[in-house]
């Protein structure tokens, strides 16, 4: 079942120029899609129109099947689709982490009774069940961001959208968070939109797809799209270096897989040595 589609969907701040122009885009559920694109791409409104937060202009969006137009339709739709955006100090509302988390719930009518329930089930796909008492300002930026994303997980939502939710933290956070994102689509079944200009995240996905100009021009699987990395080039949109590597490397007659673990990548080399000496 397809979690989001939009069908020919156009959208404009205003300005004249459109920020989406007929845009075909789907999300089948349980899968991991990574939406790749420089600022000003159309990865943002993207975001947004998924969950109604922007109304098309043009097209249909629909959640499991419900238009977003219908303003009936907003209560469930928010409800199954939760967005982590770029910054965690925005979304943090309480001075005490459990009562940050719980917001959202109680927001759609969670009885009290449960709402705890969800509270240790969300710091426990976190990995930050300590910090449950903790006060979310003398967290870390890694911590910070995990801490949001449980406040969406509180709501039990049935897709997970991150709009460059891990632009302003440093490699440690990133990886932090994006352990738990991967984890959660693969051992939770949660379908994950991630929206980034980060290009090694998009390993992790099932699919990545590149936008410029309000418009999808790349789409396949992530290793697919980084083997054009000329074409990547002529989109703002570059290969991390171990990428580069791992290319070089395949064009050499090296069979290895693109992966960001170095460690992974030199027992690859070292086993095609070793099977080229037998």
């Amino acid at each position: 079942m397809k979690a989001i589609e939009f069908k020919n969907v156009s959208f404009s701040y205003g300005s004249g120029t459109f920020a989406l122009k007929n845009i075909d885009f789907a999300v089948e559920e349980g899968e991991f899609v990574a939406v790749l694109g420089h600022n000003g791409s159309g990865k943002s409104t993207l975001a947004r129109l998924s969950n109604g937060l922007l109304e098309a202009d043009g097209g249909e969006v629909c959640v499991f099947g419900l238009p977003v137009s219908e303003r009936k339709n907003l209560f469930e739709i928010r409800k199954n689709v939760g967005i982590v955006f770029q910054n965690p100090d925005n979304q943090m509302v309480a001075s005490i982490v459990e009562d940050d988390i719980a917001f959202g719930a109680e927001n759609i009518g969670v009885p009290r009774e449960e709402i705890g329930e969800r509270i240790s089930f969300a710091l426990g796909a976190v990995g930050m069940e300590e910090y449950r008492h903790a006060t979310p300002t003398r967290l870390s930026g890694g911590q910070k961001q995990r801490i949001a994303i449980a406040g969406v997980l509180a709501i039990r939502p049935k897709v997970m959208i991150l709009d460059e939710s891990t632009a302003m933290l440093d490699p440690r956070g990133r990886r932090e968070v994006m352990q738990v994102v991967s984890r959660l689509n693969k051992e939770e079944g949660m379908t994950v939109v991630l929206i980034t200009h980060f290009m090694e995240e998009a390993l992790m996905a099932d699919r990545a797809v590149v936008m410029n100009r309000g418009a999808i021009v790349m789409e396949g699987a992530p290793a697919e799209i980084f083997e054009r990395h000329e074409e990547l080039e002529t989109y703002n949109l570059a290969l991390p270096r171990i990428g580069y590597i791992c290319n070089r490397l395949r064009e050499g007659g090296m069979a290895v897989e693109d992966t960001l673990d170095v460690n992974k990548l030199a027992e690859e080399i070292a086993q095609c040595v070793s099977k080229r000496n037998i």
